[in-house]
C-alpha cells in the first residue's frame, strides 16, 4: 500500500478549519512570549525518528505473541511499511535494520524500495543474544565477553560483517548490545569479562569507516539476574573513551532501574561530548518498551530540557535517534505513529523553555521558579504546533485518524493475509 499526497489531503480536508483556529490561537500566544514560531516549526520539521525494522510486527511475550494480521513478512515490506508511517507524519525517513533479523538480500531491490518511500538507513544493529539456526557455537555463556576465544571471535567476525551490509546501504553507525552476564555469584570474574569485551570491542572498532560511529548500549539486567558486563552509562561511557573517538554510548529509556535520572545521565554525557544516541520507549516496572510518553511524559520531556540546552551549550555531536519499543496490543503502526508525536511533542516543549529565565533563578536559587518555568513549558499544550509542523511538511494533521480512515492495516491484511507475520522476532 502507498500513502500519497490526495490520500493526505482528502483526511486531512475536514480537519483543517479547526486545526487553523488552534494553531493560530496558540501561535499568537507564543509570540507574546517572545517565541519565533516559524524557527520551532522548522526544528520540528527536521527532525526525524529512525524506526527499527523489528517494531513493524506484533512482539512477543514469555506467554506468545498475538499478530494482528498483514505484518511484513520481508524486508521490503518493512521499509513500504515504514514509508507508510512516513508518509503520514513526515518525521520517520529512515530504517534501523537488526541483522541477522533482516539481512538484505537483494541490496538494489531494496535500495530501490526505500529510495521510492523516501527511507534512509540508520545505524544497524548486531545480535549476539541469540544463537542463529546454522551457528556452530553458542551465545548462552556470552559472546564478546565469553572464557572461549572460538566463540569471542566468531561475535567479533559477526559485528565486522554488519558493518559491511551497513556500507552497502549507505548507514553511518553500528549499535552493539550484549546479554553477556550471569545469574550466579561466582558464575564469572567480572573483570576477566569487561577486560574480554573491551578486547573484542577494540577489534570491531578498528572495522569502522572513518566516517562511522560505534554506540554502545547498556542494560542494568536481562536476560541475566545477577549481573551484566555493560550494566549503566558509566561502563559504556568508560568503554566508549577507551575505544575512541568514534565511540559513543547510547542512552535507551527502558535500560534503567526504576527512578533513574537519566536526564542527568544524558547532561553529562552530553558535557563530555559522548552523547550518541537514543532508543526511545516507557516503561512502568523494567524494560516494559511501552509506547513513548504513554507513561512517563514529564521525564520525556526533562530529558528534551537537558539535549536542548546541551545543544547549545556544549560540542556533543547530533546524537542519533529512534524507537525501540514492543507493541504486544496495539497494531504496531499505531503505536509507531503516537511515540513519534509523543517524542516531537516533548522536543517542542523543550524549545519553548525559557532558559535565560531557567538560568537566572538557577544563579538566585529560586527553586519555586524554576519549577514555574520547567512546568509551564509541559503543560502547554502544543499539540497544534507539532500538527502544523507535519501539516507544512505534506503530513496528516492526525496522522491516527488518518491512518484509520484510510483503512491501512485493513488493505494491509488484504494484500498479505490475516496470517502474515513480521519476520525476524
Amino acid at each position: 500500500m502507498r500513502i500519497t499526497t490526495d490520500h493526505i489531503q482528502s483526511t486531512n480536508k475536514p480537519r483543517e478549519v479547526s486545526h487553523a483556529r488552534e494553531f493560530n490561537f496558540l501561535a499568537e500566544n507564543l509570540e507574546k512570549k517572545g517565541l519565533d514560531v516559524e524557527q520551532l516549526i522548522k526544528k520540528l520539521q527536521y527532525f526525524q525518528i529512525a524506526i527499527p525494522s523489528w517494531a513493524l510486527g506484533t512482539g512477543g511475550t514469555r506467554f506468545g505473541r498475538f499478530s494482528g494480521g498483514g505484518e511484513p513478512a520481508t524486508l521490503i515490506q518493512k521499509i513500504q511499511d515504514i514509508g507508510i508511517l512516513h508518509a503520514l507524519n513526515r518525521s520517520s525517513n529512515s530504517v534501523s535494520l537488526h541483522i541477522p533479523w533482516d539481512i538484505p538480500q537483494d541490496y538494489d531491490a531494496i535500495l530501490q524500495t526505500a529510495a521510492e518511500v523516501e527511507i534512509g538507513f540508520d545505524a544497524v544493529n548486531s545480535n549476539t543474544f541469540q544463537d542463529q539456526a546454522d551457528q556452530s557455537l553458542s551465545y548462552k555463556f556470552g559472546s564478546l565477553a565469553n572464557y572461549d576465544q572460538n566463540i569471542r571471535a566468531l561475535a567479533i567476525e559477526h559485528n565486522k560483517e554488519v558493518i559491511r551490509i551497513g556500507e552497502k546501504l549507505g548507514s553511518k553507525a553500528l549499535t552493539v548490545w550484549l546479554a553477556d552476564g550471569s545469574s550466579f555469584p561466582g558464575q564469572h570474574s567480572f573483570r576477566k569479562a569487561l577486560q574480554s569485551t573491551y578486547e573484542s570491542l577494540q577489534e570491531i572498532y578498528k572495522e569502522l569507516p572513518s566516517d562511522w560511529k560505534m554506540l554502545v548500549e547498556y542494560k542494568p539486567y536481562e536476560p541475566y539476574f545477577y549481573s551484566t558486563v555493560i550494566q549503566d552509562w558509566g561502563t559504556s561511557f568508560l568503554l566508549a573513551n577507551k575505544l575512541g573517538e568514534k565511540a559513543y554510548t547510547l542512552v535507551d529509556l527502558g535500560h534503567h532501574l526504576p527512578n533513574t535520572n537519566i536526564e542527568q545521565i544524558v547532561a553529562t554525557l552530553m558535557t563530555e561530548g559522548k552523547l550518541g544516541g537514543f532508543h526511545f520507549n516507557d516503561s512502568k516496572y523494567g524494560d516494559d518498551d511501552l509506547t513513548v510518553g504513554s507513561i512517563k511524559p514529564y521525564q520525556l520531556f526533562l530529558i528534551f530540557n537537558e539535549l536542548v540546552a546541551g545543544f547549545e551549550e556544549t560540542s556533543n555531536p547530533a546524537p542519533a535517534w529512534m524507537i525501540d519499543a514492543s507493541h504486544n496490543l496495539k497494531d504496531p503502526l499505531e503505536d509507531l505513529l503516537q511515540s513519534i508525536e509523543a517524542i516531537k511533542l516533548a522536543y517542542a516543549q523543550a524549545l519553548i523553555v525559557d532558559q535565560n529565565a531557567l538560568h537566572a533563578v538557577q544563579a538566585s536559587h529560586d527553586v519555586t521558579l524554576a519549577q514555574e518555568i520547567l512546568q509551564d513549558a509541559f503543560r502547554t499544550d502544543l499539540r497544534p504546533l507539532v500538527r502544523e509542523a507535519i501539516r507544512q511538511s505534506g503530513g496528516a494533521i492526525s496522522a491516527i485518524h488518518s491512518y484509520r480512515e484510510l483503512k491501512v492495516r485493513e488493505t494491509l491484511i488484504k494484500e498479505r493475509g490475516k496470517d502474515s507475520k513480521a519476520s525476524g522476532l
